[in-house]
């Protein structure tokens, strides 16, 4: 199967109640992998952007908690944009593949688990290094 066909929305189980609304998300139960490391994206200013990075082995869990925002995944070749508004999903992707996440609506906030502690080793920053790792074709731009 090939790298973007893995990335994908799950949908997080929902505890509806008149007094508010609460939803779970467990490491191997809901998302396919240990959860290593979360932290949060918030008070992006607008027009910004975040990520424009790879990761050589760490898998992600994006959800939105709060507001709004688009997540770009790019395989080198072809690329999809997922939006992300409700709190009760979340978009899985796997490593070896380039993400963005961009178009936050005023106060969003970005929830990511990750599979791996920090590893700036991890990371691929340069779109043409991450495309000759991955593809062994021509570069296209970002």
């Amino acid at each position: 199967m090939e790298k973007l066909e893995q990335v994908r929305i799950i949908s997080l189980p929902r505890i509806e109640d008149p007094r508010g609304n609460l939803s779970i998300v467990e490491e191997m139960e809901h998302i396919p992998f240990a959860i290593e490391r979360s932290y949060w994206i918030y008070d992006v200013p607008g027009g910004v952007a975040r990520g424009g990075h790879a990761f050589r082995e760490q898998q992600e869990f994006i959800i939105a908690l709060s507001g709004s925002f688009d997540v770009k995944v790019d395989d080198g070749r072809q690329s999809k944009v997922f939006s992300l508004n409700r709190s009760y999903y979340g978009l899985f992707v796997p490593p070896g593949l380039w993400r963005q996440m961009d178009n936050f609506s005023t106060n969003s906030v970005a929830l990511v688990l990750s599979s791996t502690q920090f590893d700036e080793d991890d990371y691929i920053r340069d779109y043409n290094e991450f495309v000759k790792t991955y593809t062994h074709a021509p570069t296209n731009s970002l």
